[in-house]
């Protein structure tokens, strides 16, 4: 059964955490260069990867005793805030233009673009402390990788835009408020 509020808590997390990354910048470029649906396509398809692999990765930790599940994602949480309050603005990347502007061509190269800038990502780890925490994979899963989804399609089609009307460090701090937040409350848990 999908749980709609855990849902909502990781779509939130995620789409917060990943909107100032590079994923949003990575995908302005290729929006700009290629046709935005076959990019879109490559990096859905890499988000859903990396999601797997991170809601795997955390329904593994749930067989840990419950407290040390709750430290051990209290101090990740802690610390994935920290990395975003000390986070500097990275510069754009070069993005090498195929000459086949074909589906297969393009969507392969936002698939690829993703697949290796975001594997160990911040929001990769971030998705597994969730499933770790909410011991609830399918609506873990489905929050980041909509989160993700999300990002990924702002930034295709009008990351530019958003980007003028929402300073990007304001975005940064909201995330790092909620993860500081989360591990608070995970640690809080765990001595509790």
């Amino acid at each position: 059964m999908i749980s709609i509020s855990v849902m909502a808590v990781v779509f939130g997390i995620v789409f917060l955490a990943e909107l100032p990354d590079k994923t949003a910048l990575a995908g302005l470029v290729l929006g700009t260069r290629y046709r935005a649906s076959y990019v879109f396509t490559g990096v859905a398809a890499a988000f859903a990867v990396h999601v797997a692999l991170a809601v795997a990765a955390g329904s593994v930790l749930t067989l840990l005793p419950q407290q040390l599940v709750h430290a051990l994602t209290g101090v990740l949480f802690l610390g994935g805030a920290a990395v975003l309050l000390m986070k500097k603005d990275e510069e754009e990347e070069e993005v090498r233009k195929p000459k086949d502007q074909s589906f297969w061509k393009v969507s392969g190269a936002g698939f690829m673009l993703i697949l290796v800038a975001e594997f160990g990502d911040l929001t990769q780890i971030m998705t597994a402390n969730l499933a770790a925490r909410y011991d609830d994979p399918l609506s873990v899963g489905l929050g980041a990788v909509l989160a993700l989804w999300a990002v990924g399609g702002l930034g295709i089609v009008g990351g530019k835009a958003l980007m003028k009307r929402v300073p990007l460090a304001l975005i940064t701090k909201i995330a790092a408020v909620l993860m500081l937040g989360m591990g608070v409350w995970s640690l809080y848990e765990a001595v509790a």
